[in-house]
């Protein structure tokens, strides 16, 4: 057997405009790529090292390296935690086996071939006024996602949903709200005809979803990262959004995909702002998806080559050259 080498990259991103959420913003996004080669052949895997967790590009860049090329994608769950360095070599594990078996990652998960999927498009959190008009900007895309923050989010619902009418919106609070308007936001997104909250109250300070009728369904996403925290959710959300890189890779999350079916709970197939090559795994995921958000590629002022072809908010699944 060929040895396998693995090569990793820090590469940064330019976006188009500044993105905002509740806990800060940014205007370019840095990613960790991982190569792994055997022969003549090789596989790529892209990561976004959460902040909010901890992670930098050069910590998670280094794990990668200490890490190593495991046997296996097996190995590899057992060799490095859920989290941005896994999922990179998870996801090169996934493309490089489908090159050396002619076949596709698809097929190898045992899936049918993935089919186009319609995408959230993000609106960065702003004035009322500011997101209504960037809602309008974009009247070709019928998904749209609110990033909300806490005070004045009532009005950036209102006004976005008095600008599109004609559009599906689901919101993001970023674990900005507080229990004392818990009720009373959820009625307004349910009055603006909201399909979907994530994450309203702080991760482990979400006890209160499950003492209160929810007038909108709501989804986890920072309260859930892999399989093991799905059962002790069930009371207090109606979704789980999995994200690669807190799951640490497409092997985990096609895990979290089975196990949230098994529950009850819809799946958000989500994303961190990078390029097409982080976006092209999470579209296994999106086959399962109640609600897509893979709109990173969008964000940016220029995308890898051989990116994903996203048409009027619809994603096509990846060519090989991308991915898998």
């Amino acid at each position: 057997m060929t040895a396998r080498s693995v090569h990793v990259a820090i590469e940064t991103w330019p976006l188009a405009n500044p993105f905002v959420i509740s806990r800060g913003s940014k205007t370019e996004a840095g990613v960790v790529v991982a190569t792994v080669r055997e022969g003549a052949f090789h596989g790529r895997g892209e990561c976004v090292p959460y902040q909010h967790y901890g992670e930098t590009v050069g910590g998670v860049a280094a794990a990668i390296e200490k890490a190593g090329v495991p046997a296996s994608r097996a190995e590899l769950q057992t060799r490095l935690p859920a989290g941005a360095a896994r999922n990179a070599l998870d996801c090169a594990l996934w493309d490089l086996d489908a090159k050396l078996s002619g076949s596709s990652v698809a097929a190898l998960a045992g899936r049918t071939p993935m089919q186009p999927r319609q995408t959230c498009f993000t609106l960065s959190l702003g004035k009322p006024e500011d997101m209504a008009e960037a809602a309008r900007s974009v009247p070709h895309l019928k998904l749209l996602k609110l990033k909300l923050g806490g005070a004045g989010d009532q009005d950036r619902m209102r006004a976005v949903r008095a600008a599109r009418p004609d559009a599906r919106l689901v919101a993001d609070a970023n674990e900005a709200w507080v229990p004392q308007s818990l009720e009373a936001l959820l009625s307004v997104a349910a009055d603006a005809g909201i399909d979907l909250i994530e994450q309203p109250l702080p991760a482990g300070q979400d006890g209160m979803l499950a003492e209160i009728k929810r007038s909108v369904p709501v989804c986890a996403d920072e309260s859930v990262h892999t399989s093991d925290d799905l059962a002790a959710l069930t009371d207090r959300y109606d979704a789980i959004n999995i994200k690669l890189d807190k799951a640490g890779g497409l092997t985990q999350a096609l895990v979290m995909v089975a196990r949230a079916q098994s529950l009850g709970l819809d799946i958000m197939a989500g994303c961190m702002v990078a390029t097409s090559l982080a976006m092209a795994p999470a579209m296994l995921i999106a086959q399962a998806a109640k609600w897509v958000d893979l709109d990173g590629p969008l964000l940016l002022a220029h995308d890898r080559p051989h990116g994903l072809a996203i048409n009027n908010g619809i994603v096509v699944p990846p060519g090989r050259e991308l991915w898998g």
